[in-house]
């Protein structure tokens, strides 16, 4: 005889990162009895940490500023990009239900997506656009949650804010980053925002003008709270639980040091990250030299919902892939900061550890990591690398938690023992362990590429998204300076990740699938949990939030025997 359930309900959602947020929305919504558990103290997962782009092709708010665009063009993109490694109805039923998922979102909650001119990562290709796929959201003040749910949202990455603690929005750091037009006006805008709200300056340094994930997380708590969703923290999942028939009736949770079994009469939902923190998975799927501290991805994404899933015979897709980002450590730091823009600034490089580049470091941040572990070899070693920039950089851009503008003197002193600094290039050689000669070569003929604005080794500045962190004040080329003034600097850099992107195989409606490829009944797997519909690319900024929000979407109507209407929000 079975062992009674502790709790009954109808849907029960493992994680609470943005995908899986919208999926105990839509099935709160819908009027199922929704549990949505998570495994620490703080809800939002890595999205709350996130830049929060996502992206959506074809989106209303793109049709209402003008862009031309169709689910067909973003499917050709997508398709180019990964080739066979997904299946053609998994790409259909993202590029079909993107939109449709916003509208949804929109319709239960107060969350709002805005179309912004960002590029997507390789618009050169078949399908791409150089803009309005990418979404940030509306933001949000502190004041419209429950004191309780501001205190357990989990907080921004600091690489995602000025001075790693004050929050900006997409169209505000990205003038202030390149210098670009009224930058100095948006600067004084974002911090006299932040600084104007005494009373909570008063209380800590966290701000209440809440965006990027943590607006996305914010928006989808209330929304959970209005639908009647109830939510447990520090509830971590430890296994689940099928019937007779194999179909999954339910999940063991630990809450309140007590396990108890849940049971979910419609369905489980998996959404609880990948497995970027555990160093077991790590070393037995992904390639190369790895290590979970050089990853951004939060500490508790330790691969546990994919490690249930494989006890009960689910399969595997993608593995050996990850949100890759070339990243830099702080001491002291639990999570890598990620150079998400900083490499295509014009006066850095980077070079493997005997002084010389092998890529173009301007490309998109999982590209740039990718070439990080692909090219490293016994007689070249690419992990770690050194980024390499001068004073003229130094002052002008940030670079990591180098922060422009600030002399050396006035940065914290674990920042300052990140770097070496020396006044030639032959002495910081000597100081990183390079040939002087070979790193002297090296930064002369970028010099030369930066005079001239070609890069005729990797053709930096090339492509769409290469210029579009440039500095537009920069001739010929916006990526390209030389490195020629003292004194000059060598960072640490390694091919980290934002997440995994391998996990359990689903279907067009987020279902597992068992290694035969069949159904495993009322269970589903989304975001980071699953394999991603994304394949080994990352075609855009949001490319990982907007699959996880639309399959959650998608996986909750699945349960809860709802369909999505082509063209306007569910039944």
């Amino acid at each position: 005889m079975n062992d009674p359930w502790d709790k009954e309900v109808d849907v029960l959602v493992i994680g609470t990162g943005a995908g899986a947020m919208v999926a105990a929305a839509t099935a709160a919504a819908h009027g199922a009895k929704t549990l949505i558990v998570e495994k620490s103290d703080l809800y939002g997962g890595t999205s709350a940490t996130s830049g929060g782009g996502v992206w959506i092709p074809d989106s209303d708010s793109a049709r209402a500023q003008g862009q031309s665009d169709s689910a067909e063009e973003a499917f050709t993109y997508i398709k180019g990009l990964v080739g066979n490694t997904v299946s053609d109805q998994r790409i259909r039923a993202f590029v079909d239900h993107a939109r449709i998922m916003v509208r949804y979102v929109e319709s239960v909650s107060d969350l709002r997506f805005i179309a912004i001119p960002y590029t997507d990562y390789q618009a050169e290709k078949p399908g791409g656009k150089m803009g309005y796929r990418s979404h940030e959201t509306n933001t949000l003040h502190a004041s419209n949650l429950p004191e309780q749910d501001f205190a357990t949202m989990r907080p921004t990455h600091p690489s995602a804010t000025l001075f790693g603690f004050i929050p900006w929005t997409t169209m505000e750091a990205a003038p202030m980053i390149t210098r670009g037009p009224g930058w100095m006006k948006t600067m004084a805008k974002v911090l006299w925002r932040y600084y104007s709200d005494i009373p909570q300056r008063l209380r800590s340094r966290r701000s209440r003008f809440l965006v990027f994930g943590n607006a996305i997380a914010g928006h989808l708590k209330i929304a959970l709270n209005r639908h009647g969703a109830e939510t447990w923290l520090q509830s971590p999942l430890v296994r689940l639980i099928r019937d007779g028939e194999g179909a999954v009736e339910g999940a063991v949770i630990r809450h309140e040091g007590k396990e108890l079994r849940v049971r979910a009469a419609k369905g489980v939902i998996l959404g609880a990250g990948g497995f970027e923190r555990n160093k077991e998975m790590r070393d037995r799927y992904l390639p190369g030299e790895s290590e979970p501290e050089w990853s951004a991805g939060q500490v508790h994404n330790t691969g546990d919902a994919i490690r249930a899933g494989i006890e009960i015979g689910a399969a595997l897709d993608l593995m050996d892939e990850a949100w890759w980002a070339p990243t830099v450590r702080v001491p002291g730091e639990q999570r890598g900061r990620p150079l998400f823009y900083e490499r295509a600034l014009p006066g850095n490089i980077i070079v493997n550890q005997i002084g010389e580049r092998y890529m173009n470091e301007a490309r998109s941040y999982d590209i740039a990591g990718k070439a990080m572990i692909t090219a490293d070899r016994p007689e070249a070693r690419s992990v770690p690398s050194w980024i390499i920039l001068d004073a003229r950089f130094r002052r002008k851009y940030p670079m990591g938690p180098l922060l422009p503008v600030f002399p050396d003197w006035m940065l914290p002193r674990k920042v300052r023992s990140m770097y070496h600094k020396a006044s030639s290039i032959a002495d910081l050689a000597r100081k990183m362990g390079v040939d002087p000669v070979r790193l002297e070569t090296t930064v002369t003929k970028v010099n030369d590429y930066a005079r001239s604005g070609v890069d005729a080794d990797f053709g930096r500045g090339s492509a769409p998204y290469d210029r579009y962190y440039g500095d537009q004040s920069v001739a010929p080329n916006p990526n390209l300076a030389p490195i020629d003034k003292p004194p000059f600097y060598a960072l640490r850099v390694y091919p980290g990740d934002i997440g995994t992107k391998g996990g359990l195989l689903t279907d067009e409606k987020g279902r597992v699938l068992d290694t035969s490829g069949r159904v495993i009944e009322r269970l589903y797997a989304i975001g980071n949990n699953s394999a991603s519909v994304m394949g080994p690319a990352y075609p855009g900024a949001g490319s990982t939030l907007a699959p996880a929000m639309t399959f959650g979407y998608l996986s909750a109507l699945d349960a809860v025997g709802a369909e999505p209407l082509r063209g306007g929000a569910a039944n």
